[in-house]
């Protein structure tokens, strides 16, 4: 109805319009009309098939109808079957046509089952290929032979398994953007960055291989002092390019209301680049437990950056409690090397620092094991709420 009253109301216009002495070019005026109203016919044929079909509002056909039409529901049918046929819900369906509206008049034995069978043929099951569709629907335009397969290809250069390839595949919406990848990709190899570390970036944050300015990010880098050839230039990268400045000053302020220069941040960072992953609350939390509880230096926490890593609740407290009880009965020098017992496995922890001291042992396993215990108690009480 309602599009029926605005094709009226448009026609009407139209036909004043022709009211107008045109005595030299009168077949065009007619020959536009016919295709105004041809149009207007799909157009209204577009709308109430949205709106009965999907039970879109008529402001969300309308929306969707300027980007898609058809004279006949016999495409847009066909499409709706393919989809039902390959497990897609109707709320699937109505997402994907909201946000790609011209896959209605698509042919899907030619545009969308040949993808399908290529992801399958990859190991993908049904369910990841509909959560995919679902979540990036975009890959049903792009194109099999220049984007879709070349994308999967080039991951699976890195990463070395179709399996491993479609986890990366299925876990980031940027995959379908090849020649983005493709010249980020060549841009660090061309820099001296190995297989081995662009695989690391595909496995852990292959959006950063789809990003725009890869080469102001690769640049600073190499500024820091990393070296292209080695692991840590990839994780150094991950880290410049998922935490933005604000959040990287932030951090740095906060080692700093500890005692550490920039410098010491800096190279803290070099030996183990994962430290700038470590959120602002947990580096304040590791280095409170370390000054007020235990009563140590934290400017030696800049010589053992891996630790912000670790688990604060069932690592770092339990074993510094142990080694505080040991030092303090002068079983343990305070002097000694403090990173070893943090980052050793448990069996070789108890080993080394708990079964090893015989009139201690009891004690401090009860330290130990309290602490443990009571993490592992509160976190199944959270996984019983949740």
């Amino acid at each position: 109805m309602f599009a029926s009253k605005s094709f009226k109301s448009l026609l009407l216009l139209h036909s004043k319009r022709l009211t107008t002495p045109k005595p030299y070019f009168p077949f065009p005026s007619t020959l536009s009309l016919k295709h105004f109203s041809l149009t207007s016919q799909q157009h209204s044929l577009t709308v109430s098939y949205l709106i009965n079909t999907f039970g879109f509002s008529p402001q969300t056909a309308l929306k969707v109808s300027e980007s898609v039409s058809f004279d006949t529901p016999q495409k847009p049918d066909s499409v709706i079957a393919f989809f039902t046929k390959n497990g897609f819900t109707d709320a699937h369906i109505n997402t994907i046509v909201k946000r790609v509206p011209s896959i209605l008049v698509c042919n899907p034995d030619k545009r969308l089952s040949p993808k399908f069978q290529f992801l399958l043929s990859k190991g993908a099951s049904a369910s990841d290929i509909v959560r995919l569709v679902h979540r990036c629907p975009r890959i049903l335009g792009s194109s099999l032979k220049n984007n879709v397969i070349p994308s999967f290809e080039l991951v699976r250069r890195f990463l070395q398994s179709d399996q491993k390839t479609i986890d990366c595949v299925f876990g980031n919406r940027p995959f379908l953007q090849y020649n983005v990848g493709v010249q980020n990709v060549n841009m660090l190899l061309d820099a001296g960055v190995l297989d081995s570390s662009i695989g690391y970036l595909f496995g852990r944050r292959p959006s950063i291989l789809l990003s725009t300015n890869l080469r102001e990010a690769i640049d600073e880098v190499k500024e820091m002092g990393f070296d292209p050839s080695k692991i840590t230039f990839a994780i150094a990268l991950h880290a410049k390019r998922v935490v933005s400045k604000s959040r990287w000053d932030a951090k740095v302020d906060a080692f700093k209301m500890w005692g550490w220069s920039e410098e010491m941040v800096l190279d803290s960072f070099r030996k183990h680049p994962l430290l700038m992953l470590a959120s602002k609350d947990k580096i304040n939390e590791v280095i409170r437990f370390w000054v007020v509880e235990l009563g140590w230096d934290p400017l030696a926490l800049a010589k053992m950056p891996k630790i912000f890593g670790f688990s604060l609740e069932r690592r770092i407290v339990p074993r510094g409690l142990v080694l505080k009880h040991l030092i303090v009965k002068g079983l343990r020098e305070k002097s000694a090397k403090l990173s070893t017992p943090f980052d050793v496995s448990e069996e070789l922890f108890l080993k080394n620092y708990v079964m090893r001291f015989k009139e201690e042992v009891c004690e401090l396993l009860k330290l130990y094991q309290e602490k443990i215990s009571f993490q592992e108690h509160r976190e199944g009480c959270v996984e019983s709420a949740s």
